[in-house]
Protein backbone atom coordinates (compact mmCIF):
# COMPACT_ATOMS: atom_id res chain seq x y z
CA UNK A 1 0.00 0.00 0.00
CA UNK A 2 0.97 3.45 -0.96
CA UNK A 3 1.98 5.49 2.04
CA UNK A 4 0.64 9.18 2.07
CA UNK A 5 2.92 11.15 4.03
CA UNK A 6 1.06 14.96 5.03
CA UNK A 7 2.83 18.21 5.09
CA UNK A 8 0.18 20.59 6.15
CA UNK A 9 0.18 24.25 5.43
CA UNK A 10 -0.98 26.08 8.19
CA UNK A 11 -2.29 24.57 11.50
CA UNK A 12 -5.37 26.88 12.51
CA UNK A 13 -8.60 26.04 14.36
CA UNK A 14 -9.85 24.05 11.56
CA UNK A 15 -6.89 21.37 11.79
CA UNK A 16 -7.04 20.97 16.14
CA UNK A 17 -10.08 18.66 15.34
CA UNK A 18 -12.23 18.75 12.23
CA UNK A 19 -9.79 17.72 10.00
CA UNK A 20 -6.11 17.10 12.03
CA UNK A 21 -6.47 14.30 13.60
CA UNK A 22 -8.86 12.58 10.94
CA UNK A 23 -5.45 12.48 8.26
CA UNK A 24 -3.50 10.10 11.24
CA UNK A 25 -6.99 7.77 11.26
CA UNK A 26 -6.56 6.19 7.70
CA UNK A 27 -4.63 3.75 7.07
CA UNK A 28 -1.39 4.35 5.15
CA UNK A 29 -1.64 8.11 6.34
CA UNK A 30 0.23 10.28 8.74
CA UNK A 31 1.44 13.59 9.15
CA UNK A 32 5.01 14.20 8.53
CA UNK A 33 5.41 18.02 8.65
CA UNK A 34 3.56 21.41 9.89
CA UNK A 35 3.83 24.82 8.44
CA UNK A 36 3.28 28.02 9.47
CA UNK A 37 4.94 31.72 9.42
CA UNK A 38 4.43 31.67 13.59
CA UNK A 39 7.19 29.59 14.66
CA UNK A 40 5.93 29.44 18.04
CA UNK A 41 1.70 28.39 16.00
CA UNK A 42 3.67 25.70 14.43
CA UNK A 43 6.40 24.21 16.67
CA UNK A 44 3.49 24.10 19.63
CA UNK A 45 0.55 22.12 17.09
CA UNK A 46 3.48 19.97 16.11
CA UNK A 47 4.31 19.14 19.67
CA UNK A 48 0.71 18.66 20.91
CA UNK A 49 -0.07 16.37 17.37
CA UNK A 50 3.33 14.51 17.45
CA UNK A 51 4.38 15.92 14.29
CA UNK A 52 8.15 15.16 13.42
CA UNK A 53 9.01 18.38 11.80
CA UNK A 54 8.06 22.14 11.64
CA UNK A 55 8.58 24.67 8.92
CA UNK A 56 8.03 28.35 8.85
CA UNK A 57 8.62 28.62 5.09
CA UNK A 58 5.94 26.82 2.74
CA UNK A 59 8.51 26.12 -0.08
CA UNK A 60 10.65 23.90 2.37
CA UNK A 61 7.57 21.81 3.35
CA UNK A 62 6.95 21.07 -0.06
CA UNK A 63 10.02 20.27 -0.89
CA UNK A 64 11.02 18.34 2.15
CA UNK A 65 11.34 14.39 0.13
CA UNK A 66 9.70 12.96 3.42
CA UNK A 67 6.18 14.79 2.47
CA UNK A 68 4.70 13.57 -0.78
CA UNK A 69 0.80 14.93 -0.37
CA UNK A 70 -0.36 18.85 0.53
CA UNK A 71 -2.89 19.69 2.98
CA UNK A 72 -3.67 23.89 2.69
CA UNK A 73 -5.10 25.15 5.77
CA UNK A 74 -4.83 28.93 5.18
CA UNK A 75 -7.10 32.02 4.35
CA UNK A 76 -8.86 31.65 0.87
CA UNK A 77 -6.37 34.45 -0.85
CA UNK A 78 -3.27 32.19 -0.79
CA UNK A 79 -4.67 28.57 -1.92
CA UNK A 80 -3.98 29.29 -5.32
CA UNK A 81 -0.31 30.29 -4.98
CA UNK A 82 -0.09 27.28 -2.76
CA UNK A 83 -1.82 24.82 -4.41
CA UNK A 84 -0.27 25.86 -7.74
CA UNK A 85 3.48 25.56 -5.85
CA UNK A 86 2.37 22.15 -4.17
CA UNK A 87 1.01 20.78 -7.71
CA UNK A 88 4.25 22.09 -9.96
CA UNK A 89 6.38 19.95 -7.30
CA UNK A 90 4.44 16.85 -8.12
CA UNK A 91 2.63 16.66 -4.99
CA UNK A 92 -1.28 16.34 -4.60
CA UNK A 93 -3.26 18.84 -2.64
CA UNK A 94 -6.09 18.74 -0.38
CA UNK A 95 -7.32 22.38 -0.02
CA UNK A 96 -9.69 23.92 2.47
CA UNK A 97 -12.89 25.56 1.07
CA UNK A 98 -13.72 27.52 -0.83
CA UNK A 99 -11.17 26.21 -3.52
CA UNK A 100 -9.83 30.20 -3.74
CA UNK A 101 -10.86 33.61 -3.12
CA UNK A 102 -12.05 33.99 -6.99
CA UNK A 103 -13.22 32.17 -9.95
CA UNK A 104 -10.67 33.05 -11.44
CA UNK A 105 -7.95 31.66 -9.26
CA UNK A 106 -10.04 28.86 -9.54
CA UNK A 107 -9.71 28.38 -13.21
CA UNK A 108 -5.75 28.92 -12.52
CA UNK A 109 -5.47 26.03 -10.40
CA UNK A 110 -7.40 23.96 -12.36
CA UNK A 111 -4.88 24.47 -15.32
CA UNK A 112 -2.09 23.79 -13.69
CA UNK A 113 -3.79 20.57 -12.16
CA UNK A 114 -4.61 19.92 -15.53
CA UNK A 115 -0.81 20.43 -17.31
CA UNK A 116 1.06 18.64 -14.41
CA UNK A 117 -1.94 15.80 -14.22
CA UNK A 118 -1.41 16.57 -10.08
CA UNK A 119 -5.11 16.15 -8.76
CA UNK A 120 -6.43 19.10 -5.91
CA UNK A 121 -8.93 17.55 -3.96
CA UNK A 122 -11.34 20.02 -2.32
CA UNK A 123 -12.71 20.26 1.38
CA UNK A 124 -16.44 19.92 1.20
CA UNK A 125 -16.34 17.30 3.27
CA UNK A 126 -20.21 17.71 4.22
CA UNK A 127 -21.59 15.93 0.88
CA UNK A 128 -19.66 12.64 2.97
CA UNK A 129 -21.31 13.17 5.69
CA UNK A 130 -23.86 10.26 6.63
CA UNK A 131 -26.17 13.20 7.59
CA UNK A 132 -26.42 14.99 4.08
CA UNK A 133 -26.36 11.18 2.39
CA UNK A 134 -29.46 10.60 4.01
CA UNK A 135 -30.81 14.59 2.36
CA UNK A 136 -29.29 12.80 -1.12
CA UNK A 137 -31.04 8.99 -0.69
CA UNK A 138 -34.29 10.75 0.41
CA UNK A 139 -34.60 13.01 -2.61
CA UNK A 140 -33.39 10.72 -5.22
CA UNK A 141 -35.31 7.94 -3.93
CA UNK A 142 -38.30 10.03 -4.86
CA UNK A 143 -40.04 10.65 -1.10
CA UNK A 144 -40.95 14.11 -1.94
CA UNK A 145 -41.75 13.26 -5.69
CA UNK A 146 -40.50 16.18 -8.37
CA UNK A 147 -38.38 18.97 -6.86
CA UNK A 148 -40.11 22.11 -7.90
CA UNK A 149 -38.11 24.73 -5.66
CA UNK A 150 -35.39 24.71 -3.33
CA UNK A 151 -34.86 27.64 -0.72
CA UNK A 152 -31.40 28.48 1.50
CA UNK A 153 -32.25 30.28 4.48
CA UNK A 154 -29.41 31.07 6.88
CA UNK A 155 -29.62 34.13 9.86
CA UNK A 156 -27.87 34.62 12.75
CA UNK A 157 -27.03 37.92 14.76
CA UNK A 158 -23.22 39.55 14.54
CA UNK A 159 -20.37 37.83 16.34
CA UNK A 160 -18.78 39.57 19.47
CA UNK A 161 -15.96 40.62 17.05
CA UNK A 162 -17.93 42.43 14.42
CA UNK A 163 -18.24 45.26 16.78
CA UNK A 164 -14.35 45.68 17.09
CA UNK A 165 -13.71 47.84 14.09
CA UNK A 166 -11.59 47.44 11.50
CA UNK A 167 -7.89 47.09 13.35
CA UNK A 168 -9.60 44.16 14.83
CA UNK A 169 -11.73 42.20 12.12
CA UNK A 170 -11.02 38.53 11.72
CA UNK A 171 -9.84 37.30 8.10
CA UNK A 172 -12.93 36.53 7.16
CA UNK A 173 -14.48 39.74 6.76
CA UNK A 174 -11.86 41.32 4.61
CA UNK A 175 -11.86 40.44 0.84
CA UNK A 176 -8.69 40.40 -0.24
CA UNK A 177 -8.03 37.78 1.99
CA UNK A 178 -11.27 35.82 2.38
CA UNK A 179 -12.70 36.33 -1.39
CA UNK A 180 -15.39 38.58 0.40
CA UNK A 181 -17.48 38.47 4.05
CA UNK A 182 -19.12 35.83 5.97
CA UNK A 183 -20.97 34.86 2.65
CA UNK A 184 -17.97 34.09 0.94
CA UNK A 185 -16.98 31.66 4.04
CA UNK A 186 -19.91 29.93 4.99
CA UNK A 187 -22.34 29.47 1.43
CA UNK A 188 -19.80 27.49 -0.29
CA UNK A 189 -20.70 24.34 1.91
CA UNK A 190 -24.39 24.90 1.30
CA UNK A 191 -24.13 26.00 -2.56
CA UNK A 192 -21.98 22.97 -2.80
CA UNK A 193 -24.44 20.45 -1.25
CA UNK A 194 -26.94 22.04 -3.34
CA UNK A 195 -25.03 21.40 -6.49
CA UNK A 196 -24.04 18.00 -5.94
CA UNK A 197 -27.75 16.86 -5.03
CA UNK A 198 -29.37 18.96 -7.92
CA UNK A 199 -26.39 19.30 -10.43
CA UNK A 200 -24.62 22.50 -11.51
CA UNK A 201 -26.10 26.09 -11.57
CA UNK A 202 -26.37 28.12 -14.68
CA UNK A 203 -27.65 31.00 -13.85
CA UNK A 204 -27.36 33.07 -10.70
CA UNK A 205 -28.08 36.90 -10.01
CA UNK A 206 -27.58 38.38 -6.31
CA UNK A 207 -28.23 41.25 -4.31
CA UNK A 208 -25.77 42.65 -1.52
CA UNK A 209 -25.95 44.98 1.17
CA UNK A 210 -23.91 46.39 3.96
CA UNK A 211 -26.89 47.01 6.48
CA UNK A 212 -25.43 47.40 9.69
CA UNK A 213 -22.38 49.28 8.71
CA UNK A 214 -19.97 46.93 11.33
CA UNK A 215 -17.22 46.51 8.45
CA UNK A 216 -17.03 47.07 4.93
CA UNK A 217 -17.81 43.73 3.69
CA UNK A 218 -21.82 42.63 2.73
CA UNK A 219 -24.13 41.11 5.59
CA UNK A 220 -27.22 40.73 3.83
CA UNK A 221 -27.55 38.75 0.43
CA UNK A 222 -30.16 37.65 -1.43
CA UNK A 223 -29.85 35.57 -4.49
CA UNK A 224 -31.75 33.75 -6.93
CA UNK A 225 -30.77 30.67 -9.35
CA UNK A 226 -31.42 28.21 -11.90
CA UNK A 227 -29.83 24.77 -12.31
CA UNK A 228 -29.16 22.75 -15.48
CA UNK A 229 -32.61 20.67 -15.01
CA UNK A 230 -34.23 24.04 -15.10
CA UNK A 231 -35.18 23.97 -11.24
CA UNK A 232 -35.04 27.37 -10.13
CA UNK A 233 -33.96 27.90 -6.56
CA UNK A 234 -33.08 31.03 -3.99
CA UNK A 235 -30.98 31.81 -1.50
CA UNK A 236 -31.13 34.77 1.43
CA UNK A 237 -28.44 35.28 4.33
CA UNK A 238 -28.13 37.73 6.74
CA UNK A 239 -25.17 37.69 9.63
CA UNK A 240 -26.53 40.75 11.33
CA UNK A 241 -30.10 39.70 11.89
CA UNK A 242 -31.73 39.54 15.23
CA UNK A 243 -31.88 36.51 17.40
CA UNK A 244 -35.38 36.01 17.02
CA UNK A 245 -34.65 35.58 13.19
CA UNK A 246 -31.56 32.94 13.63
CA UNK A 247 -32.04 30.15 11.15
CA UNK A 248 -30.08 27.17 9.25
CA UNK A 249 -32.38 25.97 6.66
CA UNK A 250 -32.49 24.50 3.32
CA UNK A 251 -35.82 23.58 2.53
CA UNK A 252 -36.27 21.43 -0.86
CA UNK A 253 -39.95 21.65 -1.93
CA UNK A 254 -41.53 18.65 -3.68
CA UNK A 255 -45.09 17.68 -5.55
CA UNK A 256 -45.36 14.73 -2.77
CA UNK A 257 -43.93 16.68 0.42
CA UNK A 258 -41.30 18.87 1.76
CA UNK A 259 -37.79 18.00 2.77
CA UNK A 260 -35.67 20.53 5.23
CA UNK A 261 -32.39 20.08 6.83
CA UNK A 262 -30.14 22.50 8.52
CA UNK A 263 -25.85 22.89 6.59
CA UNK A 264 -23.89 23.82 10.39
CA UNK A 265 -26.18 22.71 13.42
CA UNK A 266 -27.11 19.37 12.17
CA UNK A 267 -30.52 19.87 13.31
CA UNK A 268 -33.02 16.49 12.42
CA UNK A 269 -34.11 16.59 9.25
CA UNK A 270 -37.66 17.18 8.62
CA UNK A 271 -39.75 15.53 5.89
CA UNK A 272 -43.62 16.26 5.68
CA UNK A 273 -45.75 14.70 3.55
CA UNK A 274 -49.51 13.49 2.93
CA UNK A 275 -48.47 11.15 5.61
CA UNK A 276 -47.37 13.34 8.47
CA UNK A 277 -44.03 14.89 9.54
CA UNK A 278 -41.13 12.79 10.69
CA UNK A 279 -38.09 13.71 12.19
CA UNK A 280 -34.59 12.07 11.17
CA UNK A 281 -31.74 11.95 13.48
CA UNK A 282 -28.30 11.35 11.81
CA UNK A 283 -25.11 11.41 13.83
CA UNK A 284 -22.30 12.25 12.08
CA UNK A 285 -18.53 10.92 13.39
CA UNK A 286 -16.51 13.28 16.01
CA UNK A 287 -13.92 14.56 12.76
CA UNK A 288 -16.24 15.73 10.64
CA UNK A 289 -13.65 15.41 7.71
CA UNK A 290 -12.78 11.86 8.22
CA UNK A 291 -14.68 10.49 5.57
CA UNK A 292 -13.58 12.84 2.65
CA UNK A 293 -10.27 12.48 3.87
CA UNK A 294 -10.10 8.89 3.62
CA UNK A 295 -11.75 8.86 0.20
CA UNK A 296 -8.49 11.24 -1.18
CA UNK A 297 -6.20 9.32 0.84
CA UNK A 298 -7.35 6.43 -1.12
CA UNK A 299 -8.14 7.85 -4.29
CA UNK A 300 -3.93 8.28 -4.03
CA UNK A 301 -3.42 4.86 -3.30
CA UNK A 302 -5.28 3.85 -6.63
CA UNK A 303 -7.99 1.79 -4.60
CA UNK A 304 -10.90 4.48 -4.25
CA UNK A 305 -11.78 7.52 -6.26
CA UNK A 306 -12.77 10.82 -4.68
CA UNK A 307 -14.96 13.56 -7.05
CA UNK A 308 -14.18 16.30 -5.26
CA UNK A 309 -11.85 17.40 -7.28
CA UNK A 310 -10.71 20.78 -7.87
CA UNK A 311 -12.88 21.01 -11.49
CA UNK A 312 -15.99 19.66 -9.63
CA UNK A 313 -15.33 22.52 -6.70
CA UNK A 314 -15.27 25.33 -9.00
CA UNK A 315 -18.87 26.30 -9.95
CA UNK A 316 -19.34 26.87 -6.19
CA UNK A 317 -16.78 30.00 -6.36
CA UNK A 318 -18.47 30.85 -9.58
CA UNK A 319 -22.36 31.09 -8.24
CA UNK A 320 -20.33 33.11 -5.20
CA UNK A 321 -19.09 35.92 -7.58
CA UNK A 322 -21.81 35.81 -9.34
CA UNK A 323 -23.97 36.65 -6.62
CA UNK A 324 -21.60 38.86 -5.14
CA UNK A 325 -21.32 40.81 -8.57
CA UNK A 326 -18.06 39.93 -9.12
CA UNK A 327 -18.42 38.58 -12.32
Amino acid sequence: MKKIKWGFIGCGEVTEKKSGPAFSEVEGSSVEAVMSRSAEKARSYAKRHGIPKWYTDPQELIDDPEVNAIYIATPPSSHATFAIMAMKAGKPVYVEKPLAASYDDCARINRVSEQTGVPCFVAYYRRYLPYFRKVKEIINNGVIGNVTNVQIRFSVPPRDLDYKGSAHLPWRLQPDIAGGGYFYDLAPHQLDLIQDIFGIIVKAHGYCANRAHLYKAEDSISACFLFESGLPGSGSWCFVGHQSAKEDCIEVIGEKGTLSFSVYTYNPLKLITSEGTTSIVVPNPPHVQLPIIKSVIEDLQGIGVCTCRSVNATPVNWVMDRILGKL
